[in-house]
């Protein structure tokens, strides 16, 4: 069984991915094995997926998101949510609770998560394929790892077929993503977990995450190249901001093949979705604005994902245009 909300306009962005009803605990600090915190609790939708679509949204861009559902109050909340923020929800309705997830947040922002898959992991390649249409004629489709990875690997495949962008956000880190789904990416945005993660397996570079960031520029760059030769690679890198790497024929407008990109200054709260946020605002921009450089885009989503980590929550922390273009005027 599916659904789809109708929609006469067709979509910029679209967004194949994974809604979690996400239970949030907050303490002083995290948990650590066989400790007893207390600590306020709070419940509010997210997965990747719909982070993504919702940061998409908001920034202004016609989004659809293709996912899977329970038929259940989660399910029913995301409809609702879609509603909400004019999203062009497209679901494949399971006979399994919606998607959850329990995570953490100390009094730094920080946060640890773990996540019940649900009816994430029913999502197939045949309803994907079923979406043809819409990925054919949006802009930038754009998909994550808490979906089966055949599912992910038709969406890119779709998009990459009607000269689309093909945009992967390969998170969580924890996902052995093979080498034949990542070289699908037009553009690929691991963090530095992620980053260190990839360069391990598939090129057999060593390098713990937390040193991604004082790499040697070049040295970052050569690796990026190495792994995916055809695609630009953008390492998102928390507080110190972003580091890009493209091809050197096809560098998207930018003036270098590899840059980096400060932060914009925020006072986080919590970071839960930060980078979800990233990724939305980022495909909404290359959406809105084909023939901007590549840089302008990035500092888009730099912002955004600053804005979204200054008030609590993931889908919900999400900022709208009109935040955005008061707190960013220029």
């Amino acid at each position: 069984m599916s659904n789809t909300s109708p929609n006469t306009l067709t979509a910029q962005v679209v967004v194949v991915g994974s809604f979690n009803v996400d239970h949030v605990w907050r303490s002083d600090t995290l948990p650590q094995p066989g400790a007893t915190l207390s600590g306020d609790y709070a419940s509010g939708p997210g997965g990747k997926g719909f982070n993504q679509a919702t940061a998409a949204a908001r920034s202004g861009a016609r989004t659809a998101f293709v996912c899977a559902l329970g038929n259940d109050l989660g399910g029913h909340h995301a409809r609702a949510l879609a509603t909400a923020d004019s999203i062009d929800l497209r679901d494949q309705t399971a006979d399994v609770p919606t998607g959850s997830a329990g995570i953490f947040v100390d009094a730094q922002g920080r946060n640890s998560i773990v996540v019940g898959p649900g009816a994430n992991a029913v999502l197939s390649a045949d309803f994907i394929d079923a979406q043809a249409a819409a990925i054919a004629e949006a802009a930038v489709t754009l998909a994550q790892l808490e979906s089966p990875l055949e599912a992910v690997a038709a969406a890119l495949r779709l998009a990459r077929e009607s000269g689309r962008i093909a945009m992967l956000n390969p998170a969580p880190a924890n996902v052995a993503l093979p080498r034949e789904l990542l070289a699908q990416a037009d553009i690929l945005t691991p963090n530095e977990t992620e980053c260190a993660g990839l360069f391990a397996r598939h090129l057999g570079e060593r390098i713990d995450g937390e040193a991604i960031a004082s790499l040697d520029s070049p040295r970052l760059h050569a690796l990026c190249r190495d792994l995916l030769p055809g695609g630009t690679v953008v390492v998102t890198l928390g507080a110190a901001g972003c580091f890009v790497s493209h091809p050197d024929n096809a560098t998207r407008g930018d003036d270098s093949a590899w840059y980096r990109l400060a932060a914009e200054p925020a006072t986080p709260v919590d970071t839960t979705g930060a980078g979800d946020a990233f990724n939305g605002a980022l495909a909404a921009a290359l959406a809105q604005r084909p023939g901007a450089a590549f840089a302008v885009h990035l500092r888009e989503a730099n912002r955004y994902a600053a804005l979204s980590t200054e008030r609590p929550g993931a889908a919900l922390s999400m900022p709208n245009r009109v935040e955005m273009d008061t707190r960013f005027p220029e």
